[in-house]
């Protein structure tokens, strides 16, 4: 059933949990996601990012209809989120095709121009009746902005969110939750994640919304406890389930159908986002 940020976050803040927002560029990640989520019966977040359409992976106007009409169907609340929108217009096209939920992303621009252009994007998802996502700080990995595609891993702490600004700018933007940077890097990790778990839960405190983490394939089953309990209620989640998918296939190949492979790829993956799912509502000890 569709759903937005605020009606799984209300069950996130009730149980101390966080709910997987999972990138989709294909129907096989669709359909690990939901099963995953169904056999737990817990909420989740089917995502699609501006970057995926701008590589020439996979594109808005074919997948979000058949995101849209999965979440329908689906037994659980699923949200349909638009992630890391850099362009009004282009996140203005995904509410159109039925998003319930957008992320803003001006985290590269200087931080008044951040808050002047969220500001239009929360207009914009009022319009809609749709909650919006914004994100301050600087997060290393690969990112878009107005300039295109971008990749730069090297995290310091001059990146991470300041929690004065923090509250400032959920204050003038009235943004539904607040992507923040506090140790984690978007893609894969080459190095083991130093999260800042004092700031996760600083932050928290002084903008009184859920914090998002961005960033979240591979880190540790502990630290994802520790930033659940210091206040983030949404996990985004995609590398190391592609992953799973892509290894699964190169360990059991070769193969003469891609139909086999696909399969093997999508079972793969839904024990890998199973498990994740697990970790970010506290249930680990019962992964298999």
């Amino acid at each position: 059933m569709l759903a937005d940020l605020n009606e799984v976050f209300q069950i996130a803040n009730e149980k101390k949990i966080a709910i997987g927002a999972f990138n989709v560029v294909n129907f096989e990640h669709i359909q690990a996601i939901l099963e995953a989520a169904e056999k737990l019966n817990m909420p989740t977040i089917l995502a699609f990012a501006q970057t995926h359409e701008e590589n020439d992976i996979a594109y808005l106007e074919e997948m979000g209809p058949v995101m849209v009409l999965m979440a329908k169907r689906a037994k659980v609340p699923v949200v349909v989120h638009l992630d890391h929108g850099v362009d009004l217009d282009y996140i203005e096209k995904a509410l159109k095709l039925g998003f319930t939920s957008m992320m803003f992303d001006g985290s590269s621009l200087p931080y008044e121009e951040n808050v002047k252009m969220t500001q239009k994007a929360v207009a914009l998802a009022k319009k809609y009746g749709v909650t919006i996502e914004a994100e301050i700080g600087k997060m290393a990995g690969i990112t878009l902005n107005n300039e295109g595609i971008t990749e730069n891993r090297k995290s310091d702490r001059s990146m991470y969110t300041d929690p004065a600004e923090a509250k400032d700018f959920v204050e003038k933007t009235g943004v539904d939750c607040l992507a923040a940077s506090f140790g984690t890097v978007h893609g894969e990790y080459f190095a083991e994640p130093n999260l800042d778990f004092a700031l996760v839960k600083e932050l928290s405190e002084q903008t009184g919304v859920p914090i998002v983490m961005h960033g979240g394939s591979g880190v540790s089953h502990e630290d994802y406890k520790k930033v659940i309990a210091n206040g983030v209620r949404k996990i985004n989640y995609y590398t190391y389930m592609d992953k799973a998918g892509g290894d699964a296939v190169s360990k059991q190949g070769p193969y003469k159908m891609f139909s086999d492979a696909a399969k093997v790829g999508r079972i793969a993956m839904e024990k890998d986002v199973e498990s994740a799912m697990r970790c970010f509502v506290n249930m680990d000890e019962n992964i298999k």
